[in-house]
């Protein structure tokens, strides 16, 4: 398959509970539209909020991720359903480029050249093959870099999105729980989505009946304000352009943002593994592809203006809650986007999603993107009962979530996913290495009514 011509999943409008929709497959257009819908819906937030952040226009940040995902699922000939989105990998590099004065046109220069060359490592894992992403990445470090990505933006929901309205987050939170467990069929697939209307519906009633609310804002600030704000909409246009603006390059913010490269490696293979693992298709052959498509759209984004883009760990989570994988949902999500970037007024429609409900929805599925991790590490059987696996992973899981930074000059720092990442790696290798010149295997560190628990040799109740 090119990317076309899926094949119609049963009559396309009934699912049994746990059945899976493959990339291949599809269900009614209409159901594929709502998909697509719930996908832009999960990912709007970052996307926005991302080119915010850095500078940028978030209109075309929005319009380049529908190219982007385009152009991704092009290049990996339909196998991989993904989403490209705005990275908010390099909110700390926008930040340093600009305290040295850099403006966005520097920025998205520096972003170009780190595309270029992370579309040049997806090329060198393609011709090598996966062997390469085995030998750097095995099981015990994909895990830890998926666990990773997903809990890393647990800060985003308990200091960004749930302060703003907690008691919505609470009950947005607990709909969504109920909507996945309990309803079936379709409305069970799209129940991200549903959660979203229930937010939105109960943060307009609560507008109504209570008036506004004394909380944090989207800044952080501490205001009295509405839960739905809506006059951006107000003052929206039904049809525009989003600002475009060529590159420029320099030295030394190229600088700045070339070690971000490693994370992105690392975060494009823990996402192709994650997708790999939930649709039980080995995607090793297509891993440098996918990294060469990121890299690609990339370069495109930022040849105009736009942020650097990557395969969204949101679209995941919301795959992982659906099970529905066809890329059909993403080529609808991608429509979407690009409608939403010539419509101002539509994208300030969805950007008006309050705070607190966006709250509710990314805990569980930021928790879910984490989750998947482990996942990987239960099917292949990682022993952590071994130093090797368990000493770098626990250093560098802690690191990433507790967000921990490392100043390695006065203008460059790694923290985060960045920095969790490098330890897991580095740490693993090194101590392969070392106990492979030692000649010896360690004993496990965990005692022995830990690792024996599940065979029912643990210590006695």
């Amino acid at each position: 398959m090119a990317g076309f011509g899926w094949k119609l999943h049963g009559d396309g409008k009934h699912l049994k509970p746990g059945e899976v929709v493959k990339p291949d497959e599809r269900l009614s257009w209409g159901r594929t539209a709502g998909l697509g819908a719930q996908h832009v819906v999960s990912m709007i937030g970052a996307c926005f909020v991302a080119p915010v952040l850095m500078g940028l226009d978030p209109n075309l940040a929005l319009m380049a991720s529908g190219v982007a995902t385009i152009l991704f699922l092009l290049m990996t000939r339909g196998r991989i359903p993904s989403y490209l989105g705005s990275s908010l990998s390099f909110v700390g590099v926008a930040a340093v480029i600009a305290s040295q004065g850099g403006d966005a046109g520097t920025l998205t220069g520096a972003l170009l050249v780190v595309g270029a060359v992370l579309a040049a490592c997806g090329v060198v894992i393609q011709v090598l093959g996966a062997r390469v992403i085995h030998a750097v990445l095995p099981p015990a470090v994909t895990g830890a870099v998926v666990m990773l990505i997903g809990f890393n933006l647990a800060p985003v929901t308990a200091k960004t999105y749930w302060p703003q309205d907690q008691w919505t987050a609470l009950l947005t939170m607990l709909f969504t729980g109920l909507a996945l467990v309990v309803l079936r069929g379709f409305w069970s697939r799209i129940a991200i989505f549903l959660g979203l209307l229930f937010g939105y519906a109960l943060s307009w009633v609560l507008d109504l009946t209570t008036g506004k609310i004394h909380a944090a804002d989207g800044s952080g600030k501490i205001t009295d304000h509405w839960r739905l704000d809506l006059s951006g909409v107000a003052k929206a246009d039904w049809i525009g352009l989003p600002t475009f603006h060529a590159p420029n390059f320099s030295g030394s913010a190229i600088l700045v943002a070339l070690p971000v490269l490693v994370a992105l490696i690392a975060e494009n293979a823990g996402h192709v593994k994650a997708v790999g693992e939930m649709t039980g298709d080995p995607l090793d052959d297509e891993m440098g592809m996918a990294i060469v498509a990121d890299g690609t759209a990339t370069m495109l984004s930022t040849a105009v203006g736009g942020p650097a883009t990557t395969t969204y760990a949101e679209n995941i989570g919301v795959m992982a809650a659906t099970r529905v994988y066809s890329t059909a949902a993403y080529w609808a999500a991608a429509g979407f986007a690009l409608l939403f970037g010539f419509c101002p007024k539509i994208g300030a429609v969805v950007a008006a999603i309050p705070g607190g409900v966006l709250g509710g929805i990314t805990v569980i599925l930021y928790g879910m993107i984490g989750l998947l991790g482990a996942q990987i590490w239960v099917r292949n059987k990682v022993d952590f009962g071994q130093p090797l696996n368990l000493v770098p992973v626990a250093a560098g899981v802690i690191v990433g979530i507790g967000g921990v930074s490392l100043k390695i000059s006065s203008n460059f720092e790694l923290s985060g996913i960045a920095l969790g990442t490098l330890i897991v790696l580095t740490g693993y290798h090194c101590l392969r290495w070392l106990s492979q010149a030692a000649s010896r295997r360690e004993a496990p560190l965990l005692d022995g009514g830990t690792t024996g628990y599940d065979e029912g040799t643990g210590g006695s109740a």
